[in-house]
């Protein structure tokens, strides 16, 4: 219990020391996040309702749209303004925001207050509805839940679930923002999220280490494969209008890069649950054996796989299919063309992303299975239960 604490100390300071290094590497010299962070949208409370303006626009034919102006008054909740009384707008055009809902007195808004370029103050407006509240209660559900069932286990699953995003939020995001290799990063991400993960939830045992070496060697398998895909597919990277908008933010973003970031990063949760089954079912097998051999522990490993694939393999793609189910209607429905549509580089990405993070999840399983052959082959067991002589 000593060492196993000990463990789990050296593993989250370790952790620590990597998010806030990182962090300082990231943010060095990133002017688009340094100047982002200055930006300032309070919180507010819409008090009541002043005005309600239409203007009518012409959309092309006899189609006619209107511009709504809603003006309210606000209580701002946050920020250097907080406690003050401001007059608001939520300008609401078919052009941008559709069919968004109007606000109603008593919303939790957030405001933007505009700056002339001399650096003068201006009208505040309607930013977003704030949101916040209600995810954290439902994150709170969850952490609940998790804490019910897992007790001290899951004490240490919700800090290395709060490693992962330090790691993804304050390092690796930040990261690709200031230009900086993306292709390095997303393997260093995923190699600190798979060892930290599993030293601060397992402890470090042969366990531990089969899984993530076996997780390390799915997670480059699908790397070198994506990389192989993003050549002989010609893709560019410009998948939607968001990849133009972040072009545009930052020049010196590689987008082929962040689809290589994108796939691992996405498949590494999948391929780090499947690597930690293989090995832990494998220990069990070694375990129970008098004599562990590799032989066995291999063909163990590969009948324990055949189980978990087909499952795991369904959970990947449908997340993968469900996060762009809008995009995919949206291309179907506007398209006489299955042909086309399936040659579309938003389409083709989100293919490759399924197929390239299953096939890396289908090898760990022969990769985890051999690690742990290889290191459990020497395990003496002192429990002879399956020996028929004794």
């Amino acid at each position: 219990m000593k060492k196993e604490r000990i463990v789990f100390i050296v593993a989250l300071v370790i952790s620590i020391i990597y998010i806030v290094v990182g962090n300082r590497i990231a943010m060095k010299n990133n002017q688009f996040l340094n100047n982002a962070l200055k930006l300032d949208y309070p919180k507010a409370k819409i008090t009541r309702l002043l005005e309600r303006k239409e203007t009518p626009i012409q959309m092309g034919g006899d189609s006619v749209q209107y511009t709504t102006d809603i003006i309210f008054e606000a209580k701002i909740l946050s920020g250097k303004d907080k406690g003050n009384l401001v007059i608001a707008t939520q300008n609401i055009t078919p052009y941008i925001t559709g069919t968004i809902d109007e606000v109603k007195e008593g919303d939790k808004i957030l405001l933007y207050q505009g700056v002339t370029s001399d650096g003068i103050s201006t009208n505040w407006y309607f930013v977003e509805y704030s949101r916040t509240t209600a995810i954290i209660v439902l994150g709170i559900i969850f952490i609940g839940l998790i804490l019910l069932f897992g007790k001290m286990k899951g004490v240490k699953t919700i800090i290395a679930l709060l490693i992962t995003c330090l790691a993804i939020f304050v390092v690796y995001i930040p990261a690709i923002l200031g230009g900086q290799n993306i292709y390095a990063w997303t393997i260093i991400t995923c190699a600190f999220i798979t060892f930290s993960t599993v030293m601060i939830v397992y402890g470090y045992s042969k366990k531990t280490l089969t899984t993530a070496l076996g997780c390390i060697g799915g997670v480059l398998v699908a790397g070198l494969l994506t990389l192989i895909m993003n050549g002989l597919l010609k893709l560019t990277g410009y998948v939607d209008e968001n990849a133009m908008y972040l072009v545009q933010l930052n020049e010196s973003i590689d987008l082929k890069a962040i689809i290589f970031g994108g796939i691992l990063i996405g498949a590494i949760g999948a391929i780090m649950d499947v690597s930690i089954d293989i090995s832990s079912s494998l220990f069990e097998v070694a375990d129970k054996m008098e004599k562990p051999d590799f032989k066995t522990i291999m063909k163990s490993g590969f009948n324990i796989g055949k189980d978990i694939m087909g499952t795991m393999t369904n959970t990947l793609i449908l997340a993968y299919i469900g996060s762009s189910l809008s995009e995919v209607l949206l291309l179907t429905a506007s398209n006489n063309s299955l042909t086309r549509v399936f040659n579309l580089e938003m389409i083709v990405v989100e293919i490759l992303q399924a197929l390239v993070g299953s096939i890396g999840l289908l090898t760990t399983i022969p990769l985890t299975s051999l690690v742990c052959a290889i290191m459990y082959k020497q395990e003496e067991s002192h429990k002879i239960a399956y020996n028929a002589k004794k």
